[in-house]
């Protein structure tokens, strides 16, 4: 009974990612200093140390298995669906290619997955500003870290992008890492943005102002098989 009770309780309360530790220690540790201070300044800490261990939360996901599929790297709402040149740095031509690209704010699962499985060819850090990251221009202008990862139909370019409040991007490949479509490869803090860069030809499946969720939400098909969508609003 008791084992039953404990592993539905496991189920219910997301697993944090350990990159979160440390801030939830901090939160915590203001908490106590508030409530000593004055108690309902104690309580709004709980609230903010809970929600910063929400923000690192890091939830299973179930990734769709089929040739050709992209998932989404991200958890947030598409701000954008066009053709863009990619960051050179990524090395993927001055041509513009198919751009989904994912907007996170600040409640949103922040663990990044692969878009593909392939193998990881390119890592390029890229300093600069910290605007709004639902911007156009935050793709240009902001800090960034793109991957470009090689799989079977071409190579597939994904940028983390750093917003206002985004201060620190974290990768956990390394070039010439092999990695399978949904794994976790990165995380950013704090509000953010994920642009898909995907090889020329590819069909994109999502609209503007969709959800997704990362590893699990199919954002484009590169077979050629699939048939474009239309999107409405209501």
């Amino acid at each position: 009974m008791i084992d039953d009770v404990t592993a539905s309780i496991r189920k219910a309360v997301p697993r944090i990612h350990r990159e979160g530790r440390p801030f939830i220690a901090i939160f915590a540790a203001i908490a106590f200093v508030l409530f000593l201070i004055w108690q309902p300044l104690g309580w709004i800490g709980v609230g903010a140390t809970i929600w910063c261990a929400l923000f690192f939360r890091d939830p299973d996901r179930v990734t769709p298995e089929a040739d050709g599929l992209v998932v989404s790297g991200a958890d947030g709402v598409v701000c954008d669906v066009s053709a863009a040149v990619p960051p050179p740095e990524l090395g993927l031509g001055a041509a513009p290619l198919p751009r989904v690209a994912v907007f996170m704010n600040v409640f949103d699962v922040h663990v990044n997955r692969a878009p593909i499985g392939g193998t990881v060819t390119r890592i390029a850090y890229t300093a600069g500003k910290f605007l709004n990251a639902d911007l156009d221009k935050a793709s240009v202008d902001n800090e960034r870290n793109g991957l470009v990862i090689e799989g079977p139909y071409g190579s597939l370019g994904v940028v983390q992008i750093a917003g206002l409040v985004a201060r620190r991007i974290v990768c956990f490949v390394r070039e010439g890492d092999a990695t399978g479509p949904g794994e976790r490869f990165g995380l950013i803090r704090f509000g953010s943005r994920v642009d898909h860069y995907l090889p020329a030809g590819a069909t994109t499946l999502v609209g503007v102002g969709q959800r997704t969720v990362a590893g699990e939400t199919v954002i484009a098909d590169l077979t050629g098989e699939a048939s474009p969508r239309s999107f409405r609003s209501s």
